[in-house]
C-alpha cells in the first residue's frame, strides 16, 4: 500500500474522531474511489502514490467543473461546497507550479529537443508532460507550449 493511501486512511479516522463532517465525507468518497480503482486493476494490484495523485487530480478537476456549472446556474451554495471539497483534496496533490515556472521548463525542453515551430507541439508536449506530472494542469501546459512555439 502506498504512503498516500495510508494517509487517506489515517485522515479518515481522524475526521471521524473529531466529527469533521465535510472532511469525513470527502475521505470516504476518496477511499471508495481508491478501492474501485484498485478493484478495476485486479486483486493483487498495489496502489502507488502516482495512482493516488492521478485519481485525486481527476476528482479535483471534476469538482472544479461542477463548481463552475453550479455558479453558472446560480447555485452558489453548491459551488461553495464543491470548492470546499477541493480544498480537502488539494492536500494530496503536489505543489502546483506557476505559469512562469511551467514556461521555463517548456522553453528548456523545446531547446533540448530542437523544437521551434508550432508543428513541433506534439513532440514538446510528449517530452514535457512527464516532467510536470501532477504539478501543472494540462490545459495550462498546452497554452504555454503554443505561446512558446509561436513566439
Amino acid at each position: 500500500m502506498s504512503t498516500l493511501t495510508d494517509r487517506v486512511s489515517a485522515d479518515l479516522k481522524t475526521a471521524m474522531k473529531e466529527h469533521r463532517e465535510l472532511e469525513l465525507s470527502v475521505f470516504r468518497m476518496l477511499k471508495a474511489e481508491l478501492q474501485k480503482f484498485q478493484a478495476d486493476k485486479g486483486v493483487s494490484y498495489e496502489l502507488t502514490d502516482d495512482d493516488v495523485i492521478s485519481l485525486v487530480g481527476r476528482l479535483v478537476k471534476q469538482r472544479r467543473e461542477a463548481a463552475e456549472q453550479y455558479k453558472a446556474a446560480g447555485a452558489g451554495d453548491r459551488a461553495e461546497s464543491e470548492l470546499a471539497e477541493i480544498e480537502v483534496l488539494d492536500a494530496y496533490l503536489p505543489a502546483q507550479l506557476s505559469a512562469e515556472e511551467v514556461e521555463t521548463l517548456v522553453r528548456e525542453t523545446a531547446a533540448e529537443i530542437g523544437a521551434a515551430a508550432p508543428k513541433d507541439m506534439g513532440r514538446v508536449m510528449k517530452a514535457v508532460m512527464p516532467r510536470l506530472k501532477g504539478q501543472a494542469d494540462g490545459a495550462l501546459v498546452k497554452d504555454v507550449v503554443m505561446r512558446v512555439l509561436q513566439g
